[in-house]
């Protein structure tokens, strides 16, 4: 991967990212930061972390570092990577204050943020510190109107803004970022909604892996949107997070396999994130009719512990296939 790809937003191109979505749920810094400065010298394009304060996954005592403060630390420490938030939730604090933490971010990194929001999902946190969790209309309506706060801080002098859920006056935010256009990531693929929200404020689309004819029918979803308000789905990228479990070779893929899922709970969410326990060429194949279908961002979930050998044989073996089937594409 060329440090070119890295340094801003491919828009509409041809110009495939591939990442990891590494989250926080460590017990010390140094692990994060292991992960993150790894990514970054084995080519990757993208990391990110999530905004959560208590993932159902970990558990109600489980390990969790605060997102924006622990991505900006992250940042100074690396040098080229994009350095992205993927998502935070509407409910944890006023868009204004996420504009502003973004702004700071971008300006940590050199320019390299990428921005995620997203209505919110289950969190041992809201229970446990006794913040609000609205229901679901409503955090979709807190969405909307957050993204539209945020890009006019991001862009404007000046924000006045009265919607039912936030409210400025003459509002100001300076310094503006350092990128010109922020990208504003959007995570979800709620058909009625929130892809609603993606057509009017998106930069980049992220959701999780689905099967192919779901997808197909989100990105159909999507471009009616689009046509309805009048904008290019070409100004809006495509990605994806999803897990895999990588061998060098066949022999070792079913230990691959039984090593990975016995380090997850009876009946994990994690499971149908899962979309290759193979070899990396099985993943290339897997992952291929997305890229024909117009997706331009993988990104490579993992947790600890880390999987080492996974996140190696794809930056070394599924990632170069993956650009040169790309390469064919455009110039066959």
């Amino acid at each position: 991967m060329s440090s070119d790809t890295a340094s801003a937003v491919p828009q509409g191109g041809v110009v495939l990212r591939f990442g990891v979505h590494s989250g926080q749920q460590y017990q010390d810094f140094d692990a994060c930061l292991t992960l993150w400065q790894r990514a970054e010298e084995w080519g990757y394009d993208w990391a990110s972390i999530f905004d959560h304060y208590r993932p159902p996954l970990g558990g109600p005592a489980g390990p969790c570092f605060d997102g924006p403060t622990l991505l900006s630390a992250l940042a100074v420490r690396t040098s080229r990577i994009r350095c992205a938030m993927l998502v935070s939730a509407v409910t944890w604090r006023h868009p204004a204050v996420a504009a502003s933490i973004a702004a700071t971010v971008d300006h940590v990194s050199g320019g390299r943020l990428e921005f995620g929001v997203g209505a919110g999902g289950p969190d041992l946190g809201y229970d446990q510190y006794g913040i609000p969790f609205p229901d679901t209309r409503t955090r979709l309506d807190m969405l909307d109107e957050a993204c539209e706060v945020m890009r006019g801080l991001w862009t404007r002098e000046s924000v006045d803004f009265t919607g039912r859920h936030f409210r400025l006056s003459g509002a100001r935010l300076e310094p503006k970022p350092v990128q010109a256009r922020l990208p504003l990531v959007i995570g979800g693929g709620g058909e009625k909604r929130t892809l609603r929200v993606v057509a009017r404020h998106a930069d980049v689309w992220n959701t999780l892996i689905t099967d192919l004819p779901v997808y197909r029918r989100k990105l159909d979803v999507l471009a009616g949107h689009c046509a309805e308000i009048g904008r290019d789905m070409d100004e809006i990228r495509p990605s994806i997070t999803f897990r895999a479990v990588l061998a060098a070779d066949e022999r070792r893929v079913g230990l691959r396999r039984d090593e990975r899922l016995a380090m997850l709970p009876t009946g994990s969410s994690d499971l149908k994130e899962y979309l290759t326990f193979g070899t990396p060429e099985q993943l290339v194949a897997d992952l291929l009719p997305y890229v024909r279908l117009g997706v331009k961002d993988f990104l490579l979930g993992l947790r600890p512990p880390v999987d080492w050998e996974t996140m190696r044989l794809f930056a070394e073996r599924v990632v170069p296939a993956l650009h040169e089937a790309e390469a064919s594409t455009v110039h066959g």
